[in-house]
């Protein structure tokens, strides 16, 4: 008998779209950014309904 487990499947890896809205980025004294200038850093977003 062959009590060994299959490995885990490898899921694909997906690219998170870049964060663009119409009324811009709140709060950075009128700077963008990009995914690559947050990469590392811990990002709060709030997303609202008027």
């Amino acid at each position: 008998m062959n009590d060994a487990t299959p490995a885990p499947a490898r899921r694909a890896r997906v690219r998170a779209p870049e964060l663009i809205g119409k009324g811009g980025w709140l709060n950075t004294g009128d700077t963008s950014y990009t995914l690559a200038d947050l990469r590392g850093h811990i990002v709060i977003l709030d997303f609202w309904t008027s």
